[in-house]
């Protein structure tokens, strides 16, 4: 079968950072299914992982996480799916990845595709979402529902992939005052147009433009992004009993920042389950019918913005090289072989 993978840890703009590959079709084991990919979206995982996972020698890795696709086979424990099932899911990073024709995955982190969604459009949502969802409801501990909540989470990074998904989670599932982070005219309005309450700029001083919003006090902050560079301003911005929750990797962070304030600090890492097989490894499953749903029900919106094509090692060059860019809004999708 076709695939992309990396055979050393090389930069992007390297003729062998990615290259098209044929390698042998996978056996599913007890509980995976063996999906047919039709489209795949890029994390910036994709590309940490390639920069900093070199293979053994002689062997080829395969990157990809999201994908969406027809259930082409299953394993002998299987219950939850069967062959013909169209299905999405954000994979596991322990796992050959989904950068190939057929991929197996464990069921239990699978949901049914959309039906209202291209594959495309699909394959945008579910690394993203499992984060969101994660972040907001198990690491925050929000309650969904649209009951009178005096509490303002702030959301650094709001243009991103996870950002576009917590900030429709945020507004249409909680009662919460939404506040985006955005540097761009294009990322600002991307924000507002995803359900934001307001947007500030992180690129300046956050704490006077908190202050002149004259919102309810910032008692949740989401940083998905320059945490180190920010942790100090978020500590300010932040109410006191308030909980701060990341999903980057700070190289050195303070965290008796937070003392004097009685704050906790949290990490989302929605790869967790999967790589060590938690009890409710399930919940992930089931929080993506959840998403499939809210979809069909126009509540959410697929955060596609980019269609870079086929999916090939240049297509997946170009993409990987505009996620380290650090200049990309929603989604980056491959469609096709």
């Amino acid at each position: 079968m076709k695939a992309v993978g990396y055979s050393k840890s090389l930069p992007i703009d390297d003729a062998d950072a990615l290259i098209d590959v044929d390698v042998a079709k996978p056996e599913p084991g007890p509980r995976d299914l063996r999906v047919a990919v039709k489209a795949i979206s890029v994390n910036p995982v994709d590309f940490k992982v390639r920069n900093r996972a070199a293979p053994p020698a002689g062997e080829i890795k395969i990157l990809g996480y999201d994908a969406a696709g027809v259930v082409e086979s299953v394993g002998s424990d299987v219950t939850l799916f069967r062959p013909g099932d169209e299905v999405f899911y954000a994979g596991s990073i322990g796992r050959s990845g989904t950068n190939a024709e057929l991929h197996l995955v464990d069921e239990r982190i699978v949901g049914r595709k959309p039906k209202t969604l291209s594959f495309a459009q699909a394959a945008a949502l579910p690394l993203t979402s499992i984060t969101a969802w994660e972040l907001l409801f198990d690491r925050l501990g929000v309650r969904p529902g649209k009951a009178h909540d005096p509490r303002t989470l702030l959301i650094i990074g709001g243009a991103g992939g996870v950002g576009s998904v917590l900030i429709q989670l945020a507004r249409r599932l909680t009662a919460l005052t939404v506040v985006a982070t955005a540097s761009r005219p294009q990322t600002q309005s991307w924000c507002r147009d995803l359900g934001a309450d307001a947007v500030i700029d992180h690129s300046r001083a956050m704490k006077p433009q908190i202050e002149a919003l004259k919102l309810p006090p910032v008692a949740l902050i989401a940083s998905l992004t320059g945490t180190e560079q920010h942790f100090p301003a978020l500590v300010e911005i932040l109410a006191p009993q308030g909980k701060v929750a990341l999903i980057d990797d700070p190289a050195t962070l303070n965290p008796m920042l937070l003392k004097p304030k009685s704050a906790s600090l949290h990490w989302e890492a929605m790869f967790a389950r999967s790589s060590y097989t938690t009890p409710d490894m399930i919940a992930q499953h089931d929080l993506l019918n959840e998403v499939a749903d809210l979809i069909d029900a126009g509540v959410l919106r697929t955060t596609l913005e980019n269609s870079f094509g086929a999916i090939n090692a240049a297509n997946l060059k170009r993409a990987h090289a505009l996620l380290e860019s650090g200049t990309s809004v929603g989604k980056i999708v491959l469609e096709g072989w």
